[in-house]
Protein backbone atom coordinates (compact mmCIF):
# COMPACT_ATOMS: atom_id res chain seq x y z
CA UNK A 1 0.00 0.00 0.00
CA UNK A 2 3.00 2.11 0.85
CA UNK A 3 4.08 1.98 -2.81
CA UNK A 4 0.97 3.72 -3.90
CA UNK A 5 0.59 6.25 -1.44
CA UNK A 6 2.49 9.63 -1.82
CA UNK A 7 5.68 10.19 0.18
CA UNK A 8 4.53 13.02 2.56
CA UNK A 9 0.89 11.04 3.23
CA UNK A 10 3.72 7.98 4.54
CA UNK A 11 5.26 9.75 6.29
CA UNK A 12 2.23 11.77 8.30
CA UNK A 13 0.82 7.95 8.96
CA UNK A 14 3.93 6.92 10.06
CA UNK A 15 5.04 10.05 12.22
CA UNK A 16 1.04 8.97 13.27
CA UNK A 17 1.47 5.54 13.58
CA UNK A 18 4.42 5.81 16.38
CA UNK A 19 2.47 8.08 18.37
CA UNK A 20 -0.77 6.17 18.93
CA UNK A 21 1.36 3.35 19.98
CA UNK A 22 3.32 5.28 22.80
CA UNK A 23 -0.66 6.07 23.83
CA UNK A 24 -1.41 2.74 23.66
CA UNK A 25 1.15 1.17 25.48
CA UNK A 26 0.85 3.99 28.32
CA UNK A 27 -3.23 3.44 28.70
CA UNK A 28 -1.72 -0.36 28.73
CA UNK A 29 0.68 0.41 31.94
CA UNK A 30 -1.77 2.55 33.93
CA UNK A 31 -4.71 -0.07 32.95
CA UNK A 32 -1.90 -2.74 34.74
CA UNK A 33 -0.64 -0.27 37.77
CA UNK A 34 -4.43 0.19 38.66
CA UNK A 35 -5.51 -2.91 38.51
CA UNK A 36 -1.94 -3.89 40.79
CA UNK A 37 -3.61 -1.11 43.26
CA UNK A 38 -7.04 -2.18 43.36
CA UNK A 39 -6.62 -6.23 42.90
CA UNK A 40 -7.63 -8.69 45.50
CA UNK A 41 -5.28 -10.27 47.65
CA UNK A 42 -4.39 -13.55 47.11
CA UNK A 43 -6.40 -16.16 48.20
CA UNK A 44 -8.83 -14.00 49.68
CA UNK A 45 -12.52 -12.84 48.22
CA UNK A 46 -13.00 -9.37 46.95
CA UNK A 47 -16.40 -7.88 46.40
CA UNK A 48 -17.73 -4.47 45.37
CA UNK A 49 -21.13 -2.86 46.29
CA UNK A 50 -22.86 0.25 45.42
CA UNK A 51 -22.17 3.20 48.01
CA UNK A 52 -20.05 0.43 49.63
CA UNK A 53 -16.83 0.33 48.57
CA UNK A 54 -14.51 -2.85 48.31
CA UNK A 55 -14.91 -5.48 50.93
CA UNK A 56 -12.13 -8.29 51.25
CA UNK A 57 -13.01 -11.59 52.89
CA UNK A 58 -9.88 -13.41 54.10
CA UNK A 59 -11.32 -15.27 56.65
CA UNK A 60 -10.14 -18.92 57.87
CA UNK A 61 -7.18 -19.53 55.12
CA UNK A 62 -4.76 -20.03 58.29
CA UNK A 63 -2.81 -16.89 57.65
CA UNK A 64 -0.14 -16.51 60.27
CA UNK A 65 0.78 -12.68 59.27
CA UNK A 66 -1.53 -9.87 57.91
CA UNK A 67 -1.56 -9.84 54.09
CA UNK A 68 0.54 -6.68 52.83
CA UNK A 69 -1.03 -6.99 49.45
CA UNK A 70 -4.69 -5.58 50.23
CA UNK A 71 -6.15 -2.93 47.79
CA UNK A 72 -6.10 0.26 48.50
CA UNK A 73 -9.72 1.31 48.14
CA UNK A 74 -10.68 -1.42 50.45
CA UNK A 75 -12.77 -0.28 52.92
CA UNK A 76 -13.58 -3.44 54.97
CA UNK A 77 -11.08 -6.46 55.67
CA UNK A 78 -11.99 -9.92 57.64
CA UNK A 79 -9.08 -11.24 58.53
CA UNK A 80 -11.35 -13.53 61.34
CA UNK A 81 -11.04 -17.72 62.37
CA UNK A 82 -7.03 -17.53 61.28
CA UNK A 83 -3.70 -18.20 62.97
CA UNK A 84 -2.84 -14.23 63.84
CA UNK A 85 -0.44 -13.76 66.58
CA UNK A 86 0.47 -10.33 66.42
CA UNK A 87 -0.65 -6.98 64.42
CA UNK A 88 2.56 -5.28 64.14
CA UNK A 89 3.12 -1.37 64.11
CA UNK A 90 1.58 0.48 60.66
CA UNK A 91 0.10 -3.41 59.57
CA UNK A 92 -2.46 -1.46 58.10
CA UNK A 93 -0.63 1.39 56.30
CA UNK A 94 -2.15 2.59 52.99
CA UNK A 95 -5.91 2.06 53.43
CA UNK A 96 -7.19 5.59 54.11
CA UNK A 97 -10.48 3.97 53.57
CA UNK A 98 -10.64 1.40 55.63
CA UNK A 99 -13.82 1.99 58.01
CA UNK A 100 -14.19 -2.25 59.53
CA UNK A 101 -12.17 -4.48 60.57
CA UNK A 102 -12.41 -8.19 61.75
CA UNK A 103 -9.57 -9.51 63.92
CA UNK A 104 -11.73 -11.82 65.43
CA UNK A 105 -11.03 -15.50 66.53
CA UNK A 106 -7.41 -15.61 65.87
CA UNK A 107 -4.55 -15.90 68.13
CA UNK A 108 -3.80 -12.32 68.81
CA UNK A 109 -1.22 -11.93 71.92
CA UNK A 110 0.62 -8.84 70.65
CA UNK A 111 -0.78 -5.64 69.87
CA UNK A 112 2.28 -3.64 68.67
CA UNK A 113 2.67 0.58 69.40
CA UNK A 114 1.61 1.78 66.34
CA UNK A 115 -0.75 -1.19 65.10
CA UNK A 116 -3.49 0.92 63.94
CA UNK A 117 -1.57 3.87 62.94
CA UNK A 118 -2.80 6.28 59.96
CA UNK A 119 -6.73 4.18 60.64
CA UNK A 120 -8.17 7.01 63.40
CA UNK A 121 -9.49 9.51 60.40
CA UNK A 122 -11.70 6.22 58.69
CA UNK A 123 -12.13 3.14 60.79
CA UNK A 124 -15.46 3.11 62.49
CA UNK A 125 -15.44 -0.10 64.06
CA UNK A 126 -12.70 -3.08 65.17
CA UNK A 127 -13.35 -6.56 66.18
CA UNK A 128 -10.85 -7.83 68.34
CA UNK A 129 -13.13 -10.55 70.35
CA UNK A 130 -12.22 -13.92 70.99
CA UNK A 131 -8.41 -13.84 71.24
CA UNK A 132 -5.11 -14.15 73.80
CA UNK A 133 -4.96 -10.64 74.54
CA UNK A 134 -4.04 -9.95 78.15
CA UNK A 135 -2.39 -6.91 78.69
CA UNK A 136 -3.65 -3.64 77.58
CA UNK A 137 -0.74 -1.44 75.04
CA UNK A 138 -2.44 1.92 74.91
CA UNK A 139 -0.14 2.75 72.53
CA UNK A 140 -1.38 0.31 70.19
CA UNK A 141 -4.98 2.35 69.77
CA UNK A 142 -2.89 5.61 69.60
CA UNK A 143 -5.78 7.72 67.41
CA UNK A 144 -8.25 5.88 67.43
CA UNK A 145 -11.85 6.74 68.12
CA UNK A 146 -13.63 3.61 66.87
CA UNK A 147 -16.29 1.59 68.19
CA UNK A 148 -14.09 -1.82 69.69
CA UNK A 149 -15.17 -5.29 70.53
CA UNK A 150 -12.76 -6.25 72.97
CA UNK A 151 -14.82 -9.30 74.80
CA UNK A 152 -13.64 -12.96 75.21
CA UNK A 153 -9.87 -12.22 76.31
CA UNK A 154 -8.01 -13.26 79.32
CA UNK A 155 -7.50 -9.51 79.97
CA UNK A 156 -5.00 -9.04 83.17
CA UNK A 157 -6.37 -5.83 85.44
CA UNK A 158 -3.55 -4.21 87.04
CA UNK A 159 -2.64 -0.62 88.01
CA UNK A 160 -1.17 0.20 84.34
CA UNK A 161 -4.32 -0.34 82.72
CA UNK A 162 -6.38 1.91 85.40
CA UNK A 163 -3.27 4.69 84.49
CA UNK A 164 -3.93 3.94 80.66
CA UNK A 165 -8.09 4.59 80.62
CA UNK A 166 -7.99 8.41 80.84
CA UNK A 167 -5.75 8.57 77.38
CA UNK A 168 -7.60 5.83 75.71
CA UNK A 169 -9.91 7.54 72.65
CA UNK A 170 -12.06 4.64 72.19
CA UNK A 171 -15.56 4.91 72.30
CA UNK A 172 -16.09 4.35 76.12
CA UNK A 173 -18.82 1.27 75.15
CA UNK A 174 -15.92 -0.44 73.77
CA UNK A 175 -13.98 -0.62 77.26
CA UNK A 176 -16.93 -2.34 79.24
CA UNK A 177 -15.72 -5.23 77.25
CA UNK A 178 -12.66 -5.66 79.15
CA UNK A 179 -13.85 -8.31 81.72
CA UNK A 180 -10.73 -9.23 84.12
CA UNK A 181 -9.87 -12.81 84.16
CA UNK A 182 -6.83 -12.02 86.66
CA UNK A 183 -5.54 -9.21 88.68
CA UNK A 184 -3.02 -7.21 90.46
CA UNK A 185 -3.31 -7.12 93.58
CA UNK A 186 -5.68 -10.55 93.45
CA UNK A 187 -7.72 -10.37 96.08
CA UNK A 188 -9.56 -7.20 95.46
CA UNK A 189 -12.35 -8.55 94.01
CA UNK A 190 -11.72 -8.33 90.62
CA UNK A 191 -11.69 -11.56 88.55
CA UNK A 192 -14.84 -11.46 86.37
CA UNK A 193 -16.00 -8.52 86.46
CA UNK A 194 -15.92 -5.51 84.05
CA UNK A 195 -13.30 -3.24 84.40
CA UNK A 196 -15.76 -0.09 83.85
CA UNK A 197 -18.33 -1.71 85.72
CA UNK A 198 -16.29 -2.48 88.66
CA UNK A 199 -17.57 -0.36 92.21
CA UNK A 200 -14.65 1.45 93.77
CA UNK A 201 -12.48 -0.75 92.26
CA UNK A 202 -8.83 0.29 92.73
CA UNK A 203 -5.81 -1.61 91.23
CA UNK A 204 -3.24 0.70 92.57
CA UNK A 205 -3.42 0.47 96.02
CA UNK A 206 -0.08 -1.91 96.08
CA UNK A 207 1.64 0.72 94.76
CA UNK A 208 -0.21 3.38 96.73
CA UNK A 209 0.89 1.44 99.60
CA UNK A 210 4.65 0.99 98.15
CA UNK A 211 5.28 4.91 97.51
CA UNK A 212 3.61 5.34 101.19
CA UNK A 213 5.99 3.34 102.58
CA UNK A 214 9.19 4.59 100.92
CA UNK A 215 8.13 8.05 101.83
CA UNK A 216 8.36 6.46 105.14
CA UNK A 217 11.58 5.25 105.00
CA UNK A 218 12.75 8.26 103.41
CA UNK A 219 11.57 10.38 105.81
CA UNK A 220 12.88 8.35 108.64
CA UNK A 221 16.51 8.56 106.70
CA UNK A 222 16.34 12.68 106.62
CA UNK A 223 15.42 12.37 110.38
CA UNK A 224 17.89 9.88 111.13
CA UNK A 225 20.38 12.09 109.39
CA UNK A 226 19.52 15.32 111.00
CA UNK A 227 19.67 13.78 114.50
CA UNK A 228 23.38 11.99 113.82
CA UNK A 229 24.30 15.69 112.56
CA UNK A 230 23.19 17.21 115.73
CA UNK A 231 24.40 14.65 118.25
CA UNK A 232 28.33 14.82 115.92
CA UNK A 233 28.10 18.80 116.65
CA UNK A 234 27.29 18.56 120.31
CA UNK A 235 30.20 15.98 120.47
CA UNK A 236 32.53 18.00 118.39
CA UNK A 237 31.86 21.54 119.86
CA UNK A 238 32.03 19.95 123.82
CA UNK A 239 35.42 18.03 122.61
CA UNK A 240 36.86 21.65 121.47
CA UNK A 241 35.67 23.71 124.35
CA UNK A 242 37.41 20.71 126.90
CA UNK A 243 40.58 20.72 124.74
CA UNK A 244 40.48 24.86 124.88
CA UNK A 245 39.73 24.76 128.72
CA UNK A 246 42.81 22.19 129.41
CA UNK A 247 45.18 24.29 127.26
CA UNK A 248 43.72 27.91 129.03
CA UNK A 249 45.41 25.59 132.83
CA UNK A 250 48.60 25.03 130.71
CA UNK A 251 49.14 28.24 130.55
CA UNK A 252 51.98 30.07 132.73
CA UNK A 253 50.76 32.43 135.59
CA UNK A 254 52.01 35.49 136.34
CA UNK A 255 53.06 36.47 140.09
CA UNK A 256 50.79 37.92 141.47
CA UNK A 257 47.88 37.11 138.96
CA UNK A 258 45.63 34.21 139.81
CA UNK A 259 45.75 30.99 136.98
CA UNK A 260 42.59 30.17 135.66
CA UNK A 261 40.59 28.40 137.82
CA UNK A 262 42.55 29.58 141.12
CA UNK A 263 40.73 31.73 143.69
CA UNK A 264 41.90 35.09 143.68
CA UNK A 265 43.57 36.64 146.80
CA UNK A 266 42.50 39.38 148.68
CA UNK A 267 43.40 42.82 148.14
CA UNK A 268 45.43 44.39 151.03
CA UNK A 269 45.58 48.16 151.42
CA UNK A 270 49.03 49.90 153.48
CA UNK A 271 48.04 52.95 155.04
Amino acid sequence: VGCCLPPPILGWLLRHSVVMCLLLHSVVLMTCFHHAATSCSQGCYCSESDGRGKTVRCSNLRLTEIPQDLPNDTRRIYLDFNLLTEVPSNAFKGLPLLSELDLSNNELATLERGAFRSLGPSLTFLDLSSNKLVNFNPEAFEGLRARANLTNNPWHCDCSLQMAMPHIDLEPLSLTGIVCETSDPPDVGAEGVPFLLAQDLDLCVVMKKTTDVAMLVTMFGWFTMVISYLVYYVRHNTEDARRHLEYLKSLPTKPGHPGPGEPRGELRLEG
